[in-house]
């Protein structure tokens, strides 16, 4: 079961909720510590935070705590599981890099990789599209 769920929770409304604030609530709730056991990235301009959790916890089960949380709800905040997908934007990409350099970016377990189908580079965006083989990647 818990290989199949996501390890990335999705908050959304955060824009109550200072990114430091955020970070601390999530600690709070998870009993972990964000940078070692999960990470936590901001997305301003949709008024959105993706935590992953580095640590095997049942993040269903966190999701539930968040929900029931009283300074969750005070920010208006909402919590769900990341669905899992097979295809990611990579924005950024500088123009001289190759289809094979971003495969074995993509592909590092260092760097929570997972074996890589296709990438469609897209220079006038400084963008690419990398396919992954298994939507579950390494987990």
């Amino acid at each position: 079961k818990s290989a199949e769920t996501s390890p990335s929770v999705v908050f959304e409304n955060i824009q109550g909720c200072s990114p430091k604030c955020l970070r601390m609530l999530l600690e709070n709730i998870s009993g972990l510590t964000v940078d070692d056991d999960f990470t936590v990235e901001v997305i301003p301009e949709i008024n959105v935070a993706v935590a992953t959790f580095m640590k095997n916890i049942d993040t269903e089960e966190f999701v539930k705590k968040c929900s029931q949380n009283k300074r969750v709800k005070k920010f208006n905040i909402t919590a769900r599981l990341l669905e899992s997908t097979q295809s990611i934007k990579a924005e950024n990409v500088p123009a001289s890099v190759s289809t094979d350099y971003i495969t074995v970016y993509f592909e590092s377990e260092r760097n929570g990789g997972a074996p890589v189908s296709d990438v469609q580079l897209f220079p006038e965006e400084n963008s690419a599209i990398v396919t992954f083989c298994d939507h579950k990647g390494n987990a």
